[in-house]
């Protein structure tokens, strides 16, 4: 009776969090695993306070844009374009911006999970060698059914098996490693090292972790919850579960490649490096562990990938979300046809992530600064507008946005 009992509670809390774990879920991707693991490689703990300081305002900016649905019951993007003179430009552009950086990332992930399951396929069968067109293929056939016959609930019960595997899975690898606690004290200290691709990185893991897809899709998601003004606290709680997690697994994951790859002198160019690392550690128990977690992290992040096309017209349109919709499945599988993008393409996917992680930062102020407007809108929040400590997280999110994006265009441009 007492199990039952704890089981009861855990599927209760879960339940309770759905639209944060729908973006876990989007967020640790293989663009936040492949940025961290970069960072971690590269700097050890050095820029650890990036990730601290994007949960935190991506908390803010969660609730932010999540009190403005629940309130006015209308999405980010159609509030965005009800409300300002030129809102319909500013919209288009948070539209095209977030699906060219979406269309990018997807390119990122799906290569990355296709080399993974290709190296797990190679230690499992003594060496045989399965094409990466031919599993991304495989899952792009299982993602089309599911997003063809699915419902909201679906996915979010299939991110939640998902998000779940991927955390223990990260954990584990975590604990195997054990790295110093030393340094990831050091590590929140700021500091900016200075070596070539420094900056890009802190714009990366920005962009990864305080990303404006998160906040319009929060919108979304939130309505598609059914949620009103009085799941207010649910909402709060919901964006507190949601950023703790993503600043937990994302620094267990930072500290993984910094107890492995930094310590000894290795960078990451590829992914799939980090498995043969394990394998020392845990033999080949740790290399699938390894191998599922982050595989788990790349299709929990695809189906948000291919939902935010149509998501974002319906958000524009101000019309109800129907991935059913004709439009919305021509949208799903031009979608899908991007996954093949790794196949044609020279660039590596890890490189390919970091810079379509970084170019997300770009988009952050787009975000930022109509939502400080929206919340502080007497006509449209009523007696709910934001209190004064509130204001001030936002103003300094939007100082962060600024100082991010320069930090983009000054590595890439």
């Amino acid at each position: 009776m007492k199990e039952n009992s704890i089981i009861q509670k855990i599927l209760i809390a879960l339940s309770a969090v759905g639209p944060g774990l729908f973006l876990i879920g989007y967020n640790i991707g293989t663009g936040s695993v492949t940025t961290m693991a970069k960072t971690g490689a590269e700097h050890g703990m050095a820029l650890f306070w990036a990730l601290i300081l994007s949960c935190i305002f991506t908390y803010v900016l969660m609730i932010a844009y999540g009190k403005v649905t629940l309130v006015t019951g209308k999405t980010a993007l159609f509030n965005i374009k009800s409300e300002f003179k030129y809102g319909w430009v500013l919209s288009l552009y948070i539209i095209t911006a977030l699906i060219i950086g979406e269309l990018l990332a997807l390119i990122g992930v799906m290569g990355i999970v296709a080399d993974l399951v290709q190296e797990g396929i190679q230690i499992a069968f003594d060496g045989i060698i399965v094409k990466t067109v031919w599993i991304i293929l495989f899952f792009v056939v299982i993602l089309s059914f599911l997003l063809w016959y699915g419902r909201y609930r679906t996915f979010e019960k299939i991110l939640t098996v998902l998000v779940m595997l991927m955390g223990l899975s990260f954990l584990v690898v975590f604990c195997m490693v054990k790295p110093n606690f030393s340094t990831l004290v050091y590590g929140i200290v700021p500091s900016i090292p200075d070596t070539p691709g420094a900056l890009g990185l802190i714009a990366a893991i920005t962009g990864t972790t305080c990303s404006a897809a998160v906040f319009i899709m929060r919108s979304t998601v939130v309505a598609e919850k059914g949620w009103g003004i009085k799941n207010l606290k649910e909402e709060k709680k919901d964006a507190a579960v949601s950023a703790s997690m993503m600043l937990l697994l994302s620094g267990a994951i930072m500290a993984v490649a910094a107890g492995t790859l930094y310590v000894s002198g290795q960078t990451l160019e590829n992914t799939v490096e980090m498995i043969g690392l394990f394998e020392p550690i845990g033999g080949k128990a740790a290399a699938f562990i390894l191998i599922v977690g982050i595989a788990g992290a790349g299709l929990s992040t695809i189906f948000p990938i291919v939902l935010i096309a149509p998501w974002l017209v319906a958000d524009y349109r101000g019309t109800p979300r129907n991935i059913h919709s004709t439009s919305s499945r021509i949208l799903i599988f031009a979608a899908l046809l991007f996954t093949f993008g790794s196949v044609f393409l020279e660039e590596r996917p890890p490189a390919l992530m970091v810079f379509s992680q970084a170019f997300q930062a770009c988009i952050l102020p787009a975000v930022a600064i109509p939502i400080f407007v929206l919340i502080n809108k007497k006509k449209l929040m009523h007696k709910y507008t934001a209190k004064t400590r509130w204001n001030i997280g936002i103003v300094s999110v939007i100082l962060f946005s600024l100082l991010t994006t320069w930090f983009a265009i000054a590595e890439f441009v």
